[in-house]
């Protein structure tokens, strides 16, 4: 399947690129989400004429991104949670709490902005994780896992 890209797609294309993927991808993902068109002859034609629009707000995306980006960089965020003996957290710490406490210190942050790639945290100590906020930006928060005092 063949769509062009309205949108730079990270390890996939730059905006106004025409790739081949697989049809579920496109079909469940990238064409839902507004992020790609098929790729047609009409549709071709109607992307040329947008071009430049497409352009403007994905650079405005990009310096939104970059501003939020230096002000995530400077936030120190602790949770409590109830934690043996050993450090070891009755539950975890995930993108869900992580987002909410960021959000509660005044930056906006959305869940799926953050990324855990060994799963959620599950025992106390500082943690750095990293936020991607656009294709080309990523900011990295400290996350502080505290146990919770009787």
């Amino acid at each position: 399947m063949d769509v062009i890209l309205l949108e730079k797609v990270h390890k996939l294309g730059e905006l106004g690129d025409q790739v081949k993927i697989k049809p579920g991808f496109g079909r469940n993902y990238l064409i839902p989400s507004g992020k790609a068109i098929f790729a047609t002859a009409d549709n071709i034609a109607k992307f040329d004429a947008r071009r430049t629009e497409l352009e403007k707000s994905q650079k405005e995306s990009l310096n939104a991104a970059n501003a939020r980006a230096d002000k995530l960089n400077l936030v120190n965020i602790s949770i409590v949670r109830k934690a043996g003996a050993e450090g070891k957290l009755f539950g975890s710490v995930g993108t869900i709490d992580i987002a909410d406490t960021v959000t509660e210190s005044g930056v906006e942050l959305a869940k799926h902005e953050i990324r855990l790639p060994d799963g959620p945290i599950r025992s106390t100590g500082e943690f750095e994780v990293v936020i991607h906020l656009h294709a080309d930006i990523a900011a990295k928060i400290k996350v502080n896992v505290v146990p919770e005092e009787d």
